[in-house]
């Protein structure tokens, strides 16, 4: 079985006991009709929380701490130019097809004249960048979003757009990176990557007081 199939199975099966759970206290949980399940969210919202706090805000931290800006820059564009395979595959599944041609020509040339990615030539030739995931192509298909929902680790989401995480995986480039070591230090380094960009975000909602959750 490969990573991405094993992988696949574990988040169906996370997903999956996050859906019975949900069903089984079905009887509402908030007056909210936007957050049925709030009472469900926001205890998922408290163990994520708790995670955050012990580990990824800390890494987060020290990194920053260690690696100057321009190197920071670098890594989030190398991870956003390996994300536009998926944008671009996304696009086409959603008949954007003068999109999907801008993307193409975005990863090109950010893989080449990039230097893999890590230079961002395509934004400053005009080349917008875009967003779309499979959570997003479901949408353009008629599937509706479902009630909000916090899944573990994963964060906010939705019942169709935790589903389309599923799909995302299979147009990650690197979760078909055979070797374990490389694949799990390229998948940590994002995330960590991911969670750095959110702590200047993290100092206004704690200025302003308000509930985190919502």
């Amino acid at each position: 079985m490969s990573a991405i199939e094993s992988r696949a199975r574990h988040l169906i099966a996370a997903i999956m006991l996050i859906l019975a759970g949900a069903v089984s206290g079905c009887a509402p949980t908030s007056h909210n009709p936007r957050d049925p399940l709030e009472s469900f969210n926001r205890g998922v919202y408290v163990f994520n929380d708790t995670l955050d706090n012990v580990i990824l805000k800390p890494v987060a931290t020290g990194y920053r701490a260690v690696l100057p800006q321009f190197a920071r820059t670098g890594i989030r564009n190398f991870f956003s130019n390996l994300d536009d395979i998926t944008v671009l595959i996304n696009g086409l599944l959603q008949l954007k097809l003068p999109q999907a041609l801008s993307d193409t020509g975005r990863f090109v040339i950010n893989s080449t004249a990039g230097v893999l990615g890590f230079i961002d030539v395509a934004s400053h030739l005009g080349l917008e960048k875009h967003n779309e995931d499979f959570g997003q192509t479901l949408g353009y298909w008629g599937i509706g979003s479902g009630p909000y929902l916090v899944l573990p680790l994963l964060g906010p989401s939705s019942f169709r757009d935790g589903i389309g995480r599923l799909g995302d995986m299979y147009t990650d480039v690197v979760w078909y990176i055979d070797t374990i070591r490389i694949r799990n230090i390229l998948l940590g380094t994002r995330v960590v990557s991911n969670r750095e960009q959110l702590l200047d975000t993290e100092k206004i909602v704690d200025a302003a007081a308000i509930d985190r959750y919502a």
